[in-house]
């Protein structure tokens, strides 16, 4: 079956019946009326796109001709490799502050709800423990993130250890901070919305010299949530400033951002062990539970032009990511009373954990970029060198519902007010680790423009790491450390200057099990994981460059994949299990249409499963676990003035597996938006609807989808 055919066809009918009334509005409406500025075209370079107010009624809809993530300084058509940007301004209006959230229905990318962490996977392979990057440092841990500050999100797609060194192959996710800069003007804003959702945000950027900007980014909300006795709020203060010199070839900024996030747990039981007609806007939080992540950021970045066409780059950043909750959560129902396992027919009998675990990540990074000739063969490379260091240290206490001893939770999914639990909360430590990594990664990449049509881009990266873990309740300790070599190549092919062909291969590696958390399960020197990509693709423009459009087709490979034979009599030997692949296609767009007509979007085709497992057989063939075989979006602005955009657009997230076993199925869903803005020189304001059609989804087997709700949101622009 054609793969598009997996979009709900009520879906399609709704943006097709969109589609035709926006085309006839545009057919009759005044010439006069519909002129749009020829500097908001795509063709604008980044700078000037930051510059825009975050209400622009198009900047969400231009591309990004660069991406912070290819670490380069290329244009993104000569990047033999996929890369989407993602302007969280377009998801700000309808009030999205969550990473998984905003990545919903992007081309290749798979989301799911977890309490803990942000649950993203790109191209099949999990992404969320290690390969989040927030200003070019890896944001590691099972930690929610927020957008509070971000101005953008790109996502390289494939292989990325040759910049970024242990990856676990299915791309790297970059967020990009809102910070002091000689362009973006100030704002102030508020909101209002659904579920007692209200907020203010505040953006002040100003010149207080010639050389000197300074910016206070900050952001307060507060909001309940669909699912009863759930509620959260959020504290956010970013300062930064900005220097550079009176010839503009040298630029400082120096950020603190501090953000904070303290929220009622919502950790339900499956909606597969809970009766069918359980009421789905109740939520399974006892008394006293929380979660509160805090995060802190302090880094400074250094460019300097020194030669015409030759940069230097220097960046020292610390980031400290801290989570600490006490909450019941899952569970099973009880239909029948059950002395053994304490079980109340009626109720379900929830689990409890709590835990304080830290994350901190110090990386200090240079790189030299410029140009030179070989004869009549231009060289433009990159050379730089990462020293990082990051601990982890994680202790709790964990009680499952079957323990005999520990806090039991007992919840009247029928009736919220019938809820109580057992015994106390406890502070007895079950588990108590610190993990410890340190690594230096040397890397040289250089793109190599044989004629003015064909380019090659050769790259290569030497990475020597050690690990190191201590169980503080038992004093095991682990340790172990290599090295690794990680090569991609790469040829781009412009017989146009608007098509832009390509062919790459790209391997990555993972130590220690891959998972990206810094902790060893082995006393065994194993080879690290590994994944190896090869992609096709095309870049193209259309329409004087005001249309763009990425279209890849690639094939992964991850190898080394480790299990433990015997892990009650040797805990502590690891085997090489097997072997997982990864195929797909993925199509996305951006940028105008018509003459006030704008669109952005894109599907994505995801064919992951096990190929080889010799610790489970029967696995073989199955789907990796939260990954969706088919995602994709498409989003539809039109301005019929200069001043009033709306604005429709549908997010489709295929059907998933709770795990690599297969046995329950998180069903597809679509999701409607839409939303009408009013922009001028001063003043901003949009009323968006989110779910317009008030879908019944499940986003994971513990969290259904947010059922119809709105949001108001006013801005001054000075």
């Amino acid at each position: 079956m054609n793969p598009i055919m997996y979009f709900n066809k009520s879906a399609l009918s709704t943006l097709l019946s969109i589609s035709t009334i926006l085309y006839l509005n545009y057919a009759f409406a005044e010439e006069g009326n519909l002129s749009i500025q020829q500097n908001n075209v795509a063709v604008l370079p980044t700078l000037q796109i930051e510059a825009m107010d975050d209400g622009d009624p198009v900047k969400t809809y231009v591309d990004y001709k660069q991406a912070n993530v290819a670490r380069n300084g290329l244009d993104k058509k000569d990047i033999p490799q996929t890369i989407d940007t993602i302007d969280v301004s377009k998801y700000k209006i309808y009030g999205t502050n969550d990473l998984s959230i905003m990545l919903q229905g992007t081309p290749g990318i798979s989301t799911s709800y977890d309490a803990e962490g942000d649950g993203i996977s790109i191209r099949g392979f999990n992404a969320d423990a290690g390969d989040i990057y927030r200003d070019g440092i890896r944001d590691s841990g099972k930690i929610r993130r927020s957008t509070a500050n971000i101005e953008r999100i790109e996502i390289l797609k494939g292989p990325a250890s040759v910049l970024y060194g242990r990856n676990a192959g299915g791309g790297v996710i970059n967020m990009v901070s809102k910070a002091a800069n000689f362009n973006s003007r100030s704002s102030i804003g508020t909101f209002i919305g659904s579920y007692n959702n209200y907020g203010t945000t505040l953006d002040l950027n100003q010149i207080i010299h010639p050389n000197v900007a300074i910016r206070l980014a900050g952001e307060y909300s507060d909001t309940e949530s669909f699912r009863r006795g759930i509620d959260q709020n959020q504290t956010m203060l970013s300062p930064s400033i900005s220097f550079q010199n009176d010839d503009e070839s040298l630029l400082w900024t120096v950020q603190y951002t501090y953000d904070a996030l303290d929220r009622v747990t919502d950790r339900g039981a499956y909606y597969y062990n809970l009766p069918d007609d359980v009421p789905t806007d109740l939520g399974f939080a006892q008394s006293g539970d929380y979660i509160k992540d805090e995060l802190q950021m302090i880094r400074s970045d250094l460019k300097y032009q020194f030669l015409p066409e030759w940069n230097f780059h220097w960046g020292l950043n610390y980031l400290q990511a801290d989570q600490d909750y006490d909450n019941f959560f899952g569970g099973s129902y009880c239909i029948t009373d059950t002395t053994k396992r304490n079980c109340k027919a009626g109720y379900v009998l929830q689990n409890y954990k709590w835990q304080q675990a830290t994350n901190k990540t110090f990386i200090n990074t240079f790189d030299i970029s410029g140009t030179f000739n070989t004869g009549d063969i231009k060289h433009q490379i990159l050379l730089g060198a990462d020293i990082t260091r990051e601990v982890r240290n994680i202790r709790f206490g964990s009680f499952s519902d079957t323990s005999t001893s520990g806090p039991k939770g007992y919840v009247n999914p029928y009736n919220y007010s019938d809820r109580f639990f057992v015994g106390s909360r406890l502070d007895t430590v079950t588990s108590h680790n610190d993990h410890e990594a340190n690594g230096l990664g040397v890397f040289l990449q250089d793109l190599i423009m044989l004629t003015p049509e064909i380019k090659l881009m050769l790259g290569l990266r030497y990475d020597a790491y050690d690990f190191k873990s201590l169980n503080q309740l038992s004093l095991l300790r682990l340790k172990n450390n290599d090295e690794s070599l990680s090569p991609n190549i790469g040829i781009v092919w412009q017989p146009t200057e608007n098509h832009s062909f390509y062919a790459s291969y790209n391997k990555s590696f993972a130590p220690y099990g891959g998972r990206g958390y810094i902790e060893i399960d082995s006393t065994e020197s194993t080879e690290p994981e590994y994944n190896q990509q090869y992609e096709i693709g095309l870049k193209s423009d259309w329409f004087n460059q005001q249309l763009n459009t990425q279209l890849a087709i690639y094939h992964i490979e991850k190898n080394n994949i480790r299990y433990q034979p015997d892990s009650v009599n040797y805990p502590d030997v690891w085997a090489i299990a097997g072997q997982h692949k990864s195929q797909g296609i993925e199509f996305s767009f951006i940028g105008q249409l018509l003459h006030n007509l704008y669109l952005r979007g894109g599907y994505g085709y995801t064919d992951a499963k096990v190929s080889k497992d010799l610790q489970t057989p029967t696995n073989v063939g199955n789907r990796l676990s939260l990954s969706s075989k088919n995602t994709g979006n498409l989003f539809i602005r039109y301005l019929p003035t200069n001043n009033i955009y709306t604005e429709i657009g549908v997010t489709y997230v295929g059907s998933f597996y709770n795990n690599v076993r297969n046995v329950y199925k998180i069903d597809s869903f679509h999701r409607v938006d839409a939303a009408i803005g009013y922009k001028n020189e001063q003043w901003g304001a949009t009323f968006a609807v989110n779910n317009l059609t008030d879908e019944k989804y499940w986003r994971f087997s513990s969290m259904p989808g947010t059922p119809r709700n709105y949001l108001f949101r006013v801005n001054y622009f000075f």
